[in-house]
């Protein structure tokens, strides 16, 4: 079985077939998206509050639809997860898409998401710096247009 050096991304790494638990969840998050659903949950709430009555209002009556709903919350924030990750892996490698067919475009920030916290920083200061410098070229009349390189500090630049 083939290592992954550190340098692979989750992302670079071939997916599995999809089957199991993400062809599931990725069924389960579009039923459960869906009216419908939303409609069955509303009956269930309706139904358990007119048996309140019957069952008089019993600690049981209420414990049935508190463990029901922390359940089923609790499943549904691993589906959640699940999709999310995927959505946004999807929309990550598009993204990385566009930065490689553009001409003039920084590849570095093709895998930015791997950075440590303080090197995103770093570029958001860099990038929030050019913003700044290209409002004040608006505000005078220039124009906007071009690809200024981002300038990052020496010590970053003596890492590569």
């Amino acid at each position: 079985m083939k290592r992954h050096s550190k340098k692979d991304s989750p992302r670079s790494r071939p997916r599995k077939e999809g089957g199991g638990f993400p062809k599931f969840a990725r069924s389960a998050a579009r039923w459960t998206g869906k009216p419908i659903a939303f409609a069955i949950a509303v009956l269930v709430i309706v139904a358990w509050a007119v048996t309140g009555p019957i069952f008089h209002y019993s600690d049981t009556w209420q414990l049935v639809i508190n463990t029901s709903t922390t359940i089923v919350t609790f499943l549904m924030v691993f589906l959640i997860q699940n999709t999310q990750n995927r959505d946004s892996e999807a929309v990550q490698l598009k993204l990385d898409e566009l930065l490689r067919a553009t001409p003039n475009a920084h590849n570095a920030l093709l895998d930015i998401e791997e950075l440590s916290d303080d090197e995103l920083d770093e570029l958001k200061r860099c990038y929030e710096t050019l913003a700044k410098r290209t409002m004040e070229d608006v505000h005078s009349g220039k124009s906007d247009l071009g690809t200024p390189d981002v300038k990052r500090n020496a010590q970053q630049a003596g890492k590569k």
